[in-house]
């Protein structure tokens, strides 16, 4: 009997043992934004949220995806490089990922052979079709994608293709979304990395690159010169102008101070003939005096720098001496008055 108990308590203990461990082989724990698919015998049964979550062990069992990642290692020119490789994953990320194509060779439509690499943007919408739907997932999206890709840039010749990166990058993303949707998958977008043309090719777009700077720095140049020229002539238009109105301003000024200086004159002989006048009214004929003084003073300046002789005589000498005459007449009636 007592051996029949100690058999029980080691069988007991050995089933408890079991139960234990059947339950924590039956708790599974899915992470945040991921999902996971359990199938029993084989076949779909239900898809995991993210928390705690119970399967029977032994019966229910996750389906295994296949899925790229990738590795940095060092090359021996000493750059960082990624390799790819695939690992089975029992979960499946609902997050965006990104996919670093290698870089394959294409062709253009006028045969240049070039090297190109991408950048895939995508998110799994669907788990049950991304399980289901396509063996592998990874491979599916990245054959399609150079498929696609060689499909655009052979409709394109090399100029379209450097210069198009935006074009390519639509076509590329509506045509993979669209081949791509019933694996259940989203292409959010499509990223060209590198476009590298032939060597050759290469140097000669850097000739022609070279060649268009060098026309771009003459013509700069000489629109540089052409502008200094402009410049110049304009500065010296402006000179002149300058120069000619401030001549055209000092002959005016001068001009009016030369009449200014007439008018002065001419007021000051009115002055003085007024005080003649009003001296001599009296007495005599004031229009005679004047005109008798201003013979006199023209007789004067014929006499000029012949040492004070007179080299001729007037024909009518007599005027003259009328004119002293009626000048002595003026003086005289003049000093009457005043009383001197």
């Amino acid at each position: 009997m007592e051996g029949l108990g100690e058999m029980g308590l080691v069988f007991l203990a050995a089933f408890v043992f079991f139960i234990i461990v059947i339950i924590a082989k039956g708790i599974i724990v899915v992470k945040q934004a991921q999902v996971m698919i359990i199938e029993r015998f084989g076949k779909y049964l239900e898809v995991l949220n993210p928390g705690i979550n119970w399967i029977i062990p032994i019966m229910d069992k996750p389906h295994l995806m296949e899925w790229r990642n990738s590795r940095e290692y060092v090359d021996g020119t000493g750059r960082t490089r990624s390799m790819p490789y695939m690992e089975m994953r029992d979960t499946i990320d609902m997050r965006e990922t990104v996919y670093d194509f290698p870089r394959q060779s294409v062709i253009t439509k006028d045969n240049v052979g070039i090297e190109i690499n991408a950048l895939l943007y995508f998110q799994i919408t669907d788990p049950l079709k991304a399980a289901y739907q396509v063996e592998s997932l990874p491979t599916a999206i990245e054959k399609l994608t150079q498929t696609t890709l060689r499909n655009i840039i052979g409709e394109m010749d090399l100029d379209q293709t450097l210069t198009s990166r935006e074009i390519i990058n639509g076509k590329l993303q509506v045509i993979l979304d669209d081949a791509s949707n019933k694996w259940g998958v989203k292409v959010n977008r499509v990223e060209l990395q590198d476009i590298i043309p032939p060597a050759a090719i290469r140097e000669a777009m850097e000739k022609q690159m070279k060649a268009e700077r060098d026309r771009r720095a003459m013509v700069t140049e000489a629109e540089g010169t052409k502008t200094a020229q402009i410049l110049k002539a304009e500065a010296v238009r402006e000179s002149e102008i300058k120069k000619a109105e401030g001549m055209k301003q000092a002959a005016i000024l001068q001009a009016e101070g030369v009449a200014e200086a007439k008018i002065k004159v001419a007021n000051a002989e009115a002055e003085s003939v007024k005080i003649v006048a009003g001296t001599v009214a009296q007495s005599s004929n004031p229009a005679s005096y004047m005109i008798s003084l201003k013979y006199i003073e023209a007789l004067t300046k014929m006499t000029e720098g012949k040492d004070n002789k007179v080299i001729y005589m007037p024909y009518e000498a007599s005027n003259v001496l009328g004119a002293v005459a009626a000048i002595k007449d003026l003086t005289g009636g003049a000093a009457a008055v005043t009383g001197k």
